[in-house]
Parts: structure tokens; C-alpha cells; sequence
């Protein structure tokens, strides 16, 4: 499958000041960039910086990016899901995940996760995929908002709907265990029945399990 990427940008104004929401970025241009020491969500931001600019090497890796100036305060990763994870057993070359998105909590309520996923959507390439992402609440900054987890959740689903993700049910395990957890995913406007159809399987593999 051809992995189109098509870059787009815009600005957008917030208290703190105006930041560029752009990408798909190449990984030499976010290895120029510095990426803001407060983009710990995953793991310390040297490694996670690092992590961004090898996903962006992959060929159907996506990296969108907020910036001030020179300095990432914001991403959202798109690249195929994980070997061990449900999804990719169906081996879809056109399933991709969303598989973190974070902001700096300097910039959070600003509408800077919401702005990355439109613009990640305004690439026509996307309509070639189906959009998954898994939400987990153990993942979620409850300490750091004041959230609780179904106030979060609320967040995260209004954030998701920016670039087109809704609510998919779906047997998984890890997502059945709480009822916060959550499967939302966008179908793109290309996808035939028959991907469909494995994405549906995908989703309720335990249906004929006794």
C-alpha cells in the first residue's frame, strides 16, 4: 500500500501566546527541533524525542507537532499498532493507530490536541486508513487536572471527535476492564466493505470463544 502523506499547517492563537499546529513532519526536521522538557507522559523526553523522530522514519509513520517557535509542545503519533496487540492480527495495511497524543500542561485547555487531530485529518491520505485509538484511564494525568475519570474521559472523547474518532464497542480485554476504557476510530471515506468487515472481527474476537 502507497503511504501518502500530505503536510499541512496552521496557526493558532492561545493565552499564552500563538503556536503552529503542522505535519506530517519529517524525522529531520524533528530532530532539529527541541521538545519541551515537560513531555514526560511517556517516558523522559530525550528518549521520547528520540522515539518520535524513528516513527517518522517508518513508512506509514505520522508525526504531527505544536511549536513555539523551535520547541515541540505538543504531538500526536499515527504508525501501525504494536506486533502483540489484537490489532494488528488482522495484518490491515490500512489500520493505523494514533498511538499517543500529548501536550504540555502549560498549553492543555487551549485546544492544541484538538487543533493536531484536525490537521492531522485535513491530510486526504488519512481517508485511506482506518483511525484507531485504544483509551486506558491508568494513562490519563487524573492527578494532574483534577479530573476524575469519567470528567477525563469526557476530554478525551471531545478531543477524539475533533478529527472525526468515535465510539466503537468492542470485546478486548484490556478495554473491558473498566467501563472508562474505551476503542474510538474513524473510518476513512476510501475504506471498502470487506476491511470493514476485519475491522469488525477485530473487534469482537472472543464472540465465538466458550
Amino acid at each position: 500500500m502507497e503511504h501518502k502523506k500530505i503536510y499541512n499547517a496552521m496557526e493558532i492563537k492561545t493565552k499564552h501566546g500563538n503556536l503552529i499546529i503542522e505535519g506530517p513532519i519529517s524525522s529531520v526536521d524533528l530532530a532539529r527541533y527541541d521538545f519541551h522538557e515537560d513531555l514526560v507522559a511517556f517516558r523522559p523526553p530525550a528518549q521520547q524525542h528520540k522515539a518520535v523522530v524513528e516513527i517518522a522514519k517508518l513508512p506509514e509513520g505520522r508525526i504531527l507537532i505544536a511549536r513555539d517557535h523551535m520547541t515541540i509542545v505538543g504531538y500526536v503519533t499515527y504508525l501501525y499498532p504494536d506486533p502483540l496487540e489484537r490489532w494488528s492480527k488482522g495484518k490491515m495495511e490500512n489500520l493505523i493507530e494514533l498511538g499517543a497524543i500529548e501536550v504540555i500542561p502549560k498549553y492543555r485547555g487551549t485546544g492544541v490536541g484538538k487543533s493536531l487531530l484536525r490537521v492531522s485529518m485535513m491530510d486526504d491520505g488519512m481517508e485511506d486508513y482506518i483511525t484507531i485509538t485504544t483509551e486506558y484511564y491508568w494513562h490519563w494525568d487524573l492527578k494532574g487536572t483534577g479530573l476524575n475519570v469519567w470528567e477525563y474521559r469526557k476530554v478525551m472523547e471531545k478531543m477524539m471527535n475533533a478529527g472525526g474518532l468515535e465510539y466503537f464497542a468492542t470485546d478486548d480485554p484490556e478495554i473491558s476492564s473498566h467501563p472508562a476504557n474505551c476503542l474510538m476510530a474513524k473510518i476513512g471515506d476510501r475504506i471498502d466493505n470487506e476491511s470493514i468487515q476485519r475491522f469488525d472481527q477485530l473487534r469482537f474476537m472472543n464472540r465465538f470463544m466458550y
